[in-house]
């Protein structure tokens, strides 16, 4: 509890995206707590590599690093599921190109695809379909860190072991599928890798450098 009330202290402070300066004896103020006590959470906190800090003269710079905003948001989505709050779809736009054909392979195994089945309630077309986001919709991709995601979770066939990844459910002018994220990727941020239950490229009539509308949408929104 002491991690999660503390980071959003420091959040809310702006300790997000860059540093802030604040001393243990500031910090008690936004902590109730004793300076020794925020001295040793701030110290934790570091420990735990939740926050990078820079001791200075009259205090110290802190800075949430990733795995403390990941903290943060993972609370967010618990809060936002209790309230049901009204969060809105994503509309995103790219165009399709082709992929390193590495889809088909893995989307097949089949402690993948009974994931699917299971959990997106399809099954897909053995292959994805790769969108490049133009700039203002990758930009914008960044919101899909405050959706949900159906999570897929690593295997082993007993010859290899294959990773996990996340899931977000979106319609791609108007069929649905997801997007898929590997937990390990060499992909760029701006592209997204997109299993249907149908042969896209085919369905759609659409072809590379096509441009196309990808919504993603949200499973906790309220109707």
């Amino acid at each position: 509890m002491y991690r999660t009330e503390s980071l959003k202290k420091l959040a809310l402070l702006g300790a997000i995206g860059k540093p802030v300066k604040i001393s243990s004896s500031e910090f008690t103020r936004y902590t109730s707590t004793s300076s020794k006590t925020a001295a040793r959470v701030l110290k934790q906190l570091e420990d735990e590599q939740y926050i990078e800090r820079q001791m200075v003269a009259g205090g110290q710079m802190v800075q949430l690093r990733e795995k403390g905003v990941d903290l943060l948001k993972n609370e967010y989505v618990e809060y936002s599921t209790i309230f049901c709050r009204d969060h809105n779809d994503i509309d995103l736009y790219g165009n399709i190109i082709t992929g390193l054909g590495e889809g088909q392979y893995y989307i097949s195994r089949e402690g993948y695809m009974s994931q699917f089945r299971d959990k997106l309630g399809f099954k897909p077309y053995p292959g994805t379909l790769n969108v490049r986001l133009d700039g203002p919709s990758a930009e914008m991709r960044d919101r899909m860190a405050f959706i949900r995601p159906v999570v897929v979770h690593g295997f082993s066939d007993g010859e290899r072991s294959f990773g996990g990844g996340k899931c977000y459910q979106i319609e791609i002018e108007g069929i649905k599928g997801a997007v898929i994220i590997p937990d390990r990727t060499h992909y760029p941020a701006d592209l997204l890798e997109i299993i249907a239950p149908v042969k896209l490229r085919e369905m759609l009539r659409i072809n590379d450098g096509d441009k196309v509308r990808i919504v993603v949408r949200d499973p906790q929104r309220c109707e």
